[in-house]
């Protein structure tokens, strides 16, 4: 007697998904279990979301979707259907790195660098909120992600100064925006 082919359980169906990823729209195909960072990492070939402990608790994975972050690991990608998704790579711009970037990488707020796309994304988002935070603050709001290497004080001070540059730019660029105003 000849097999029938077993019809495909539902965690198998693909759905037809769009998601806007900084700031492009990409139109794919997946299988409702297809995790949002593999999504990411193979199917868009963004390597900046890491895969760390899959269970949502280390936060390398942390991409922001809608503004807000999440863990990409505990995501399915279906979820994100219709969603803006951020992830580390929106930061710079080219080979100019983002304020943040630059103060990560002068005040050594980051060693590996495993955690820091999703230590970058979380403090991002943070300073979006509340672009001049105490240091408290800071350690807070980091508090979801874990760093194996710094101690967290080099990544405090790097968002407190990536904050003080974010907001000299966003006073600069007023200034410039106003100057030209009255040269018109």
């Amino acid at each position: 007697m000849p097999e029938t082919p077993m019809s495909p359980t539902p965690m198998s169906q693909r759905h037809r998904i769009t998601v806007t990823v900084n700031g492009q729209s990409h139109e794919r195909e997946v299988e409702s279990r297809r995790l949002l960072v593999d999504f990411l990492r193979d199917d868009l070939h963004l390597k900046g979301a890491h895969i760390g402990c899959e269970h949502g608790v280390c936060g390398t994975c942390t991409v922001l979707c809608n503004g807000e972050s999440i863990r990409s690991c505990i995501t399915f990608a279906v979820q994100a259907d219709g969603a803006e998704i951020t992830t580390v790579e929106a930061l710079a711009s080219g080979a100019v790195l983002h304020p943040l970037q630059e103060a990560f990488w002068e005040k050594q707020g980051l060693q590996c660098g495993f955690c820091t796309p999703g230590m970058l994304l979380r403090a991002y988002e943070m300073l979006q909120r509340d672009p001049d935070p105490d240091a408290a603050t800071v350690r807070e709001g980091i508090a979801s992600n874990l760093c194996r290497c710094t101690g967290y004080q080099f990544i405090v001070d790097a968002v407190l100064d990536g904050a003080e540059r974010m907001r000299a730019g966003a006073s600069a660029a007023a200034a410039s925006g106003s100057a030209e105003t009255v040269d018109s």
